[in-house]
């Protein structure tokens, strides 16, 4: 069992950086799959970055490839999303979801993960 929370997320103009972090506890946070999601009003939730139980693989959306950096930190139960050159578009509630996994596979449809965060708004103004 995993038990996420996000924060970070805030009004900013568009061209800011915001960096996301979500909190795990519980013991399986380390040999979990970790992915962020967003979820703009009127549209369906959207994959925006995945990243391996260790860290050393990850993927992202097209739409934010290159300004968006996911990472973790294991021994502090956290992972984080730096997100650059913010533009309007990118407004959305952000989650965190988690899968406990070690095989290296990086999950990119919502039905794959198991565990989610509620999620922090992200507003950017043009």
């Amino acid at each position: 069992q995993v038990r996420l929370v996000e924060s970070g997320g805030r009004l900013v103009q568009a061209g800011a950086s915001l960096r996301l972090s979500c909190a795990a506890s519980g013991r399986t946070f380390g040999s979990s799959a970790m992915g962020w999601f967003r979820q703009a009003p009127g549209k369906e939730r959207e994959f925006v970055a995945g990243i391996t139980w260790s860290g050393d693989s990850t993927y992202y959306a097209e739409s934010v490839k290159v300004r968006f950096t996911i990472s973790r930190d294991n021994p502090k139960n956290t992972m984080y999303l730096q997100m650059n050159s913010l533009k309007p578009e990118d407004t959305a509630v952000y989650s965190c979801a988690a899968r406990t996994d070690t095989s290296g596979i990086i999950y990119g449809t919502a039905r794959d993960y198991h565990f989610w965060g509620p999620g922090t708004q992200v507003t950017v103004s043009s």
